[in-house]
């Protein structure tokens, strides 16, 4: 690896309740849940980790469920949609099952050569399942029901909805690294060839656009991913001198993390690779326990008494 930006990282969104969250990608979607932790700054919400087997970037996809929640809308000036990559020939199997369940989906479209199926989950968060062109080779969680041969890989893409992309798209390709591959209408597709998988983000510029609402069923913040802590304030200084607010080093436990808004509005994450989610808990066991911060633990017999009780 080079000290280069490497795809996604995680993506974080907001839902409602905990138990209907923990229910619909644990048991309809079958992703594993990683990490059961706390919102670092409102210890009596979770935070919630689903990902693959030992939570690699690129595959985790966290959420803050805060019970009651207002909903928001998906608009301009956010993350709209998050794509997951799926084996060829799994859509029918996910249109079946989504029936079973009764999710909210849409019809089975094309994307730059790839079929796709969008659905929502249960607080209306946008998603959807892609076959990639080129496949992808990474090691899916699987269970009973959500075997190999449909299991989600981890991350296709990310879409943002801005109302111009060009402050976006510098961002993307003079600092990240991406480059623009195709276009279809006002959908720009912008990949990274650091790695092989998701790797893509998706831009639809929309000039006339409703501005979104960050609440309930919607994205929060995107990821990016780079190998190391020192690679990770690398880029902190060539954002800064770009003239962005970027905040300093922050400690998730699993990662560490700076954050800025990108020009569209989007508020963008980067994240490291070290020190993982096994640093507290064995893999065999990753997010079978509540992880409190180091600051938080002295509190944890509180906390317990405020966070709703997992089924």
């Amino acid at each position: 690896m080079t000290n280069r930006i490497l795809g996604l990282h995680h993506i974080t969104a907001i839902a409602g309740n905990a138990q209907r969250n923990f229910d619909f990608y644990t048991r309809v979607l079958g992703l594993r849940m990683v990490k059961k932790t706390v919102n670092f700054d409102d210890p009596g919400t979770y935070h919630f980790y689903y990902g693959n087997e030992v939570g690699t970037p690129g595959t985790i996809l966290t959420f803050f469920p805060w019970e009651g929640v207002t909903p928001g809308y998906a608009g301009t000036g956010m993350a709209t949609e998050i794509g997951y990559a799926v084996p060829e020939g799994s859509l029918e199997f996910w249109k079946e099952r989504f029936s079973q369940y009764k999710v909210q989906l849409g019809e089975t479209g094309e994307r730059f050569g790839e079929l796709y199926l969008p659905f929502q989950d249960p607080d209306g968060l946008q998603l959807s399942l892609t076959v990639p062109k080129a496949g992808d080779n990474r090691k899916a969680w699987t269970t009973t029901a959500v075997t190999e041969q449909a299991a989600t890989k981890g991350f296709h893409s990310i879409t943002l909805t801005l109302k111009s992309i060009k402050g976006t798209v510098a961002v993307l390709t003079e600092i990240f690294g991406y480059k623009l591959l195709e276009q279809e209408g006002n959908r720009y597709r912008f990949v990274t060839d650091a790695v092989s998988n998701a790797a893509i983000v998706d831009i639809i510029e929309d000039p006339a656009g409703k501005i979104g609402q960050v609440a309930g069923g919607t994205n929060h913040h995107v990821a990016f991913r780079v190998a190391d802590d020192n690679i990770l304030m690398e880029f902190r200084e060539k954002i800064a001198k770009r003239g962005f607010n970027i905040t300093p080093k922050i400690d998730r436990n699993y990662f560490f993390s700076l954050y800025f808004r990108e020009p569209g509005g989007v508020l963008f994450e980067i994240a490291s690779d070290n020190p993982g989610f096994a640093a507290d808990e064995p893999v065999a066991e990753l997010g079978t326990h509540l992880k409190l911060p180091p600051q938080y633990e002295s509190m944890r017999e509180d906390i317990e008494k405020q966070l709703p009780v997992l089924q």
